[in-house]
């Protein structure tokens, strides 16, 4: 009988610094595995205690990113995703949280016939069990391990890391270890002093790794690659140089170039065919040389001091741009603040385009019912997506339908004109975490409408996360005011897209389209709203000033 291939795995661990990239060194060597034609997956480990991410602050956590099941998870996996083929679950992303919740209630159900419950074996056995489960079937599997090796909340991962690399053979293991090499300008030199430190934590563990991405803000000279090779009991050609790049989709390029690769498929004794880069040489030339220049775009939100809040979103923006050839300026401007200025025009109509994104709470949101109205009446492309619709459809409904008092029973339980409430499924729910409508639904377009001649197709499917939805009772007065709702569940009882047919693209979504583009594989709606930025610039009046209340992260 043939034996059943049998997975590697690449355990990528983190050390010194917080936020160091793992998650895109660890999307970077998925993408180089790929290239080299291999099936990989992506597991993340989270060791904070939450059960998942969705209740947790985006100032503390940054996206919540959503997978097809439904699942929210870390943000990493929304690199995961954008660098691979590989489409990932629930079971791909848990946490201390999660994996303490299944022991306790296999102990209650009786399940560990009255054994006393220890975090080894029980808690590092359920983490093992898990991994192996995820990774079965596919030549690779990446396992990024969250946090900082030292964390006292780490340790039974990387406990549980340790027995598998025993139990696997170290044939079929390589530990990838992200260290920091800073630069104190005092000295005029690069410290290996925390890798060192770093290694040596790991290795207290009982975790020697084999491969060390060291982050660097300049060039590596060879001769500190052979002092941290030294310290650390790395062979000096695995110690590779992780400098900033230009754009985030050029460090798979960079990374083979130092043998990441190389160096992990000799390791794991993988035969595989030398990696075809191709696709990532064209993005990235893209990104440097846009033929077509580029375009300014407003996301007006609520969390503009931290961009990881609107990681996917930020990175569907560029591959709008990528796709239209042109590069993507994108500014965030404060809602809040929007609120204070007289008119609006002073910051707005620096812009080729608004888009109002998803987020909770009333804070900020007349802010962003301004920016609807300013880019409905001046013909500026607009895109707003979760509460970017709501926001657009309150907007509507005062200044056009005359419903001077619509709004949202999130910021106004008692209004008088609801015309976005609380899903009928929603209502009565008291625990917020994993209880929104989350996950891949399918949605209905309406025949010759611009959404439908965007996706090329009538039956869409994208993923969600909200609990407010347009009220049924106002749909019939929407219409009549000239909003087409040109989108709807199979059932036709939810509104999933809004659309100004006079209008130079003016489209809300319910869904969050973000989580699906790529950079190879763009969202078509974020490709057609650059698209007409573009065309909207070629008109529009250009001014030297700035905009006064934006945060430029070109």
């Amino acid at each position: 009988m043939m034996r059943a291939k049998r997975t590697k795995f690449v355990f990528v661990t983190g050390g010194v610094v917080s936020s160091i990239g793992k998650g895109l060194a660890a999307a970077s060597i998925g993408a180089l595995m790929e290239a080299r034609g291999l099936r990989v997956t992506h597991i993340k480990l989270d060791p904070y205690i939450n059960v998942d991410p969705g209740t947790m602050s985006p100032y503390q956590h940054g996206e919540v990113y959503v997978t097809d099941d439904g699942a929210e998870t870390d943000l990493d996996l929304g690199h995961y995703e954008r660098y691979t083929h590989a489409r990932l679950t629930r079971a791909n992303n848990f946490t201390t949280g999660r994996i303490y919740d299944a022991v306790i209630s296999k102990e209650r159900r009786g399940e560990y016939l009255g054994a006393t419950i220890q975090v080894i074996p029980h808690i590092t056995d359920e983490i093992k069990a898990r991994v192996m489960e995820v990774a079965a079937g596919v030549d690779v599997a990446i396992v990024e391990i969250g946090g900082t090796v030292g964390d006292i909340e780490s340790l039974p991962f990387l406990e549980a890391v340790r027995q598998l690399r025993v139990e696997l053979g170290h044939q079929n293991t390589v530990c990838v270890h992200v260290t920091l090499v800073p630069y104190i300008a005092a000295a005029v030199e690069l410290k290996t002093k925390p890798t060192q430190h770093s290694v040596k934590e790991l290795l207290a563990l009982g975790i020697q790794p084999e491969i060390l991405i060291c982050r660097v803000d300049r060039e590596l000279p060879q001769d500190l690659k052979r002092k941290i090779g030294h310290f650390t009991n790395v062979a000096v050609e695995a110690v590779i140089a992780a400098t900033d790049v230009s754009c985030i989709y050029e460090l798979p390029i960079m990374l083979h170039g130092e043998g990441l690769d190389q160096q992990i498929v000799e390791r794991l004794n993988i035969w595989s065919r030398e990696p075809d880069l191709t696709k990532w040489a064209t993005t990235v030339d893209r990104m440097v040389n846009p033929k077509n220049g580029s375009v300014k775009v407003a996301l007006v939100g609520k969390y503009v001091h931290l961009r990881d809040s609107y990681k996917s979103l930020h990175e569907a923006l560029v591959h709008g741009g990528l796709s239209n050839d042109l590069k993507v300026e994108l500014d965030y401007v404060d809602s809040e603040e929007l609120l204070e200025v007289d008119d609006v025009a002073s910051v707005l109509s620096k812009f080729d385009a608004i888009l109002v994104p998803g987020g909770f709470g009333d804070r900020g949101l007349e802010g962003k019912v301004r920016a609807v109205r300013f880019a409905r009446e001046n013909k500026v492309p607009f895109f707003g997506i979760c509460l970017g619709l709501q926001m657009a459809v309150v907007e509507f409904a005062r200044h056009v339908c005359g419903i001077s008092g619509a709004s949202t029973v999130e910021a106004e339980p008692d209004t008088e004109y609801p015309v976005i409430h609380l899903m009928p499924g929603q209502r009565g729910i008291k625990d917020k975490g994993a209880t929104m409508r989350l996950g891949a639904y399918p949605c209905e377009l309406a025949e010759g409408s611009r959404a439908s001649r965007i996706y090329g197709e009538s039956s869409i499917n994208e993923r969600h996360r909200h609990r407010f939805e347009v009220n049924n009772d106002y749909r019939e007065r929407l219409e009549k005011g000239g909003l087409a709702l040109s989108g709807v569940s199979p059932d036709g009882l939810l509104v999933e897209m809004v659309e100004l047919p006079n209008h130079p693209f003016f489209i809300g979504c319910q869904f969050h389209p973000e989580f699906k583009s790529r950079p190879h594989e763009p969202h078509p709606l974020f490709v057609e709203f650059i698209h007409s930025a573009l065309k909207y610039s070629r008109t529009r009046p250009h001014e030297s000033s700035e905009p006064t209340l934006s945060q430029s992260v070109n």
